[in-house]
């Protein structure tokens, strides 16, 4: 998840909403599990002009191609705020087996909170979640993006 911060963090400096993902993949070597990182990104919807460039589309795009195959079964996603319905849908989409989020997302989540998208029973592949992994930090890094979006521009403050 720290790695999913990074990214985040690096999407609030280019002012975008600071979400980060990482996806990992996890192999076998003699007995001994082996997690290499597949896919890491960050929103670019703003940067890309494109409502899809979110952090999770772009891993997921990332990752597919690494590994060459779209079904990406043994991997691990962690991002840092709930995925929304079209990143839920693309998650269900790639087989991806589990999902760590960070915060929740309780007015547009797409994987658990209100659409519950990646455990829905019509979906071909269902996927486990686990949340509220370093929330706190999650959260702190949405509020203060929105806090200095919403904040009254003074003069003499840096725009």
């Amino acid at each position: 998840m720290r790695l999913a911060i990074k990214q985040a963090e690096l999407a609030k400096e280019k002012n975008e909403v600071p979400a980060g993902c990482v996806i990992i993949r996890t192999t076998q070597q003699a007995d001994t599990p082996v997690l290499t990182v597949i896919g890491r990104a960050h929103n670019q919807v703003e940067m890309l002009h494109d409502p899809t460039a979110h952090a999770e589309m772009i891993a997921i795009t990332q990752a597919a191609s690494a590994v060459g195959d779209w079904r990406l079964t043994d991997t691990i996603l962690y991002v840092t705020k709930e995925p929304c319905a079209m990143c839920s849908g693309a998650i269900v989409l790639a087989r991806i087996p589990l999902v760590v989020y960070g915060v929740p997302d309780p007015l547009r989540g797409g994987a658990a909170s209100v659409f519950k998208i990646l455990n829905h029973p019509a979906m071909n592949h269902r996927s486990d979640i686990i949340s509220g992994i370093l929330e706190e930090e999650c959260r702190a890094l949405l509020q203060d993006f929105f806090r200095e979006k919403r904040s009254p521009k003074f003069p003499g403050k840096d725009s």
